[in-house]
């Protein structure tokens, strides 16, 4: 199936089928958000109470997606981008405080996304296999959305970018949340389905039926690179 029928929700079923997109060199860039060490470290399963055992093996899937799948497809996009002189951007979610009182309420509540990662631990850095390199930009958030809490909508101004391709994690997050803000900025928008992940994989599945066609285009890197000026 291709991604001009793929992803449909409800909203979308019979809608025509969108254009081709036009990504030009200068004005597309490819943004990875929030693929960071502390998402991919995990403990010793023996070590854990059975209780905690059943959690890990709960997110088992999620890591065997992302060494399998997500990581390796991000490294693509990477090389691809960097070989055809386009923009590649970062985004992660780090504080400036050791204490974290800097961080957005979502990152205090407790819960899961009770996230305290100083801006200079290890925890909080781009994963090694997608570090960035030269001066390609990194920009610092608590937010979920990488336009709501930095500059980065300025930063693509000024470079000229008028489309931008999204992959990383989590999907239905930080994902999701900054594909909305791009597009309420009027960015066009492609999400690549193979670049991202969620907690579960239906979590995955179903925030992409939710944004595509409004928000972006969901597509797979093949069919993203096909687009793609070399």
């Amino acid at each position: 199936m291709s991604w001009k029928t793929a992803f449909r929700s409800l909203y979308y079923q019979g809608a025509p089928a969108p254009e081709d997109p036009v990504l030009e060199r200068g004005k597309t860039a490819l943004l990875v958000i929030d693929v960071q060490n502390t998402y991919l470290q995990r403990p010793d399963r023996a070590s854990l109470p059975p209780a905690e055992q059943a959690l890990y093996d709960a997110w088992t899937p999620f890591h065997e997606r992302m060494h399998g799948v997500v990581i390796p497809t991000i490294a693509k996009l990477i090389a691809a981008f960097r070989a055809g002189g386009h923009e590649v951007l970062f985004a992660r979610i780090a504080c400036q405080t050791r204490d974290g009182r800097d961080r957005s309420l979502s990152q205090k509540k407790p819960g899961w996304n009770n996230l305290l990662l100083p801006k200079d631990e290890w925890e909080s850095q781009i994963v090694p296999e997608l570090a960035p390199q030269g001066d390609e930009i990194v920009v610092t958030k608590t937010t979920d959305s990488a336009l709501t809490g930095t500059n980065l909508r300025l930063m693509l101004g000024n470079l000229g970018i008028t489309n931008v391709v999204c992959a990383g994690i989590f999907t239905d997050q930080c994902v999701s949340s900054t594909v909305r803000s791009l597009a309420d900025e009027s960015f066009g928008v492609l999400v690549v389905e193979d670049g991202c992940a969620a907690g579960s994989h239906e979590l995955h599945l179903k925030e992409l039926e939710i944004i595509n066609m409004i928000y972006g285009h969901v597509m797979s890197s093949d069919e993203l690179l096909a687009y793609l000026p070399g």
